[in-house]
C-alpha cells in the first residue's frame, strides 16, 4: 500500500502538467486549419518565445461572418487593429507588437475582434470569394506574388485600408523590409505583383 501513493502523486502531477501545457497551446496558438499541420510545428518556437510580448486578444470567442455583417460591422475594427501594429519590425513568424509577419498581422487583427482566419497567407488567400479591383472595399485582403509580372504562389497579404480613388488604394502590411506600414497598391512594385482581392467571409 505504501508504494501506491508516490505511483499516484506521480500520475496526478503529470497529469496537471499536460492540462497546463495544452491550455498554454490552445490560448497562445496560430489559428490554422487542419490541413496545415506542418505549418503548425514551424510555429511552436515562435510563440512560446513571445508569448510575454503585447498581442491583441480576441474581445469575444472567434467566429466567422456573413460577408455582408463583416463589411457593415467589422471591416473598421479590422483595419484598426492593424493600425495598432504600425512601425512594429517584421519578423517572420512573428505574432506581437515585438515583430510580426504580414499574414501574423492579419491573424492578428481579425483575433482581436473576435474573427476567425487562418494564420499562412496562402490559406488565407483561399477565405471568402474573390472581387474585381474596382469592387475593392476597406477590410478586404490583397495578395501578391514573388516576382514582378509573373504567376506564382502567394508570398505576401494585406489588408485595404482606404479606398481614395481608382488609382490609390491604399493597405496595411508587414513589409519584409520597413516593418508594418500603408502603401498604395498602384505604386510600381506593387502594382505588378498583384494577384488578386478577396472579402473575407
Amino acid at each position: 500500500m505504501q508504494q501506491t501513493f508516490p505511483r499516484l502523486s506521480a500520475v496526478l502531477v503529470g497529469l496537471t502538467t499536460s492540462l497546463f501545457l495544452f491550455a498554454s497551446c490552445a490560448s497562445t496558438g496560430p489559428l490554422l486549419s487542419s490541413s496545415s499541420n506542418r505549418s503548425a510545428t514551424t510555429k511552436k518556437t515562435t510563440t512560446s518565445r513571445t508569448a510575454s510580448s503585447k498581442t491583441a486578444k480576441p474581445t469575444s470567442p472567434l467566429k466567422t461572418v456573413d460577408s455582408k455583417t463583416y463589411v457593415s460591422r467589422y471591416a473598421r475594427e479590422v483595419i484598426s487593429q492593424a493600425r495598432t501594429y504600425t512601425g512594429t519590425p517584421y519578423r517572420s513568424g512573428g505574432n506581437t507588437y515585438d515583430g510580426i509577419d504580414c499574414s501574423g498581422l492579419i491573424c492578428s487583427a481579425f483575433s482581436a475582434v473576435g474573427l476567425k482566419m487562418p494564420r499562412i497567407s496562402w490559406q488565407q488567400s483561399e477565405v471568402g470569394y474573390e472581387v474585381e479591383v474596382a469592387e475593392i472595399k476597406p477590410g478586404d485582403l490583397i495578395f501578391f506574388v514573388p516576382d514582378h509580372g509573373k504567376a506564382g504562389y502567394v508570398s505576401h497579404a494585406a489588408i485595404v485600408t482606404e479606398v481614395r480613388s481608382e488609382n490609390d488604394i491604399r493597405f496595411i502590411h508587414a513589409s519584409s523590409s520597413r516593418g508594418v506600414r500603408e502603401d498604395n497598391l498602384y505604386s510600381n512594385y506593387f502594382k505588378g505583383r498583384f494577384v488578386k482581392a478577396l472579402r473575407p467571409f
